[in-house]
């Protein structure tokens, strides 16, 4: 993949992307990473791209195909003013911020500037996250399929025209990691409750989470099929999915903390 980018925070989710760019034969050359924090900067430099501490450092003749946003929400409003020249030039500007919208990001590079804001989520980390982005009207159609390139490095990638279901996506997709370790958590507390040792308890609930996991992402099946294809009818797992899909189960559990969490995103994008 030849393409010129300036990546902005190389923290876990964009050391991740760098990771996957370079692994999947994007040229360190290209890449230009701004990143302040000493440990992540030389574990960049490690990789063989330019590392820069500040904005004010980048060439005044450097024209970056895209500059990737991957510092934390909070932080945008003082960081992405520094590369409206950028944008200006005709970069795209490709956000991972959870919360922060494109208009949020035109405001700093301008009305006409192409920006693709994303969702993506932590097993980028190893190559198995869900990304979902969307994209202003000025991104063409050649830089929506270089952000698409670049976000598919670390895992599977949809589009949405609609920007306002990035904030159940976030709910869904972004946020869903804690919620599975969490079953995991709780799964190994539930052993321990029922008289396992603590250590096996634990081993038995990280196996399972992360091997049916698996097995959901190899097979073709719905969940719904894979479930119904553990349950005996009258047995121990009929037995406990009669708990887990009680008018007070996971599922009503689950709906009441997506919205909880699509609420937040609203709230954070003001």
């Amino acid at each position: 993949m030849a393409v010129s980018l300036v990546l902005v925070g190389c923290g876990k989710m964009g050391g991740a992307l760098l990771e996957g760019w370079l692994d999947r034969g994007v040229d360190p050359a290209g890449i230009v990473v701004v990143e302040p924090t000493a440990a992540a900067a030389a574990t960049a430099a490690g990789r063989g791209v330019a590392v820069i501490s500040d904005a004010a450092e980048l060439s005044g003749g450097l024209s970056p195909d895209v500059i990737v946003f991957a510092v934390k929400p909070q932080m945008m409003d003082a960081v992405v003013p520094s590369y409206a020249r950028f944008a200006a030039a005709g970069a795209v500007c490709l956000s991972i911020a959870a919360g922060r919208t494109i208009a949020s990001f035109e405001r700093h590079l301008g009305n006409g500037a192409a920006v693709v804001r994303s969702m993506p989520n932590t097993p980028a980390a190893v190559r198995r996250g869900m990304t979902v982005a969307c994209a202003n009207a000025p991104v063409s159609e050649v830089q929506r399929r270089l952000c698409g390139d670049l976000l598919a490095a670390v895992g599977d990638v949809a589009w949405v025209d609609d920007e306002g279901l990035l904030d159940a996506v976030t709910a869904v997709s972004g946020s869903g990691p804690a919620y599975v370790f969490l079953l995991a958590e709780c799964l190994a507390q539930a052993g321990t409750e029922a008289g396992l040792p603590a250590d096996l308890a634990a081993r038995l609930a990280r196996a399972t989470v992360a091997g049916a996991g698996e097995l959901l992402h190899r097979s073709g099946e719905a969940p719904s099929a894979l479930r119904r294809n553990v349950t005996s009818p009258g047995g121990t797992t009929a037995e406990a999915l009669t708990v887990l899909m009680g008018a007070g189960g996971l599922q009503p559990l689950l709906t009441r903390a997506v919205a909880a969490a699509a609420r937040r995103s609203r709230e954070l994008a003001g």
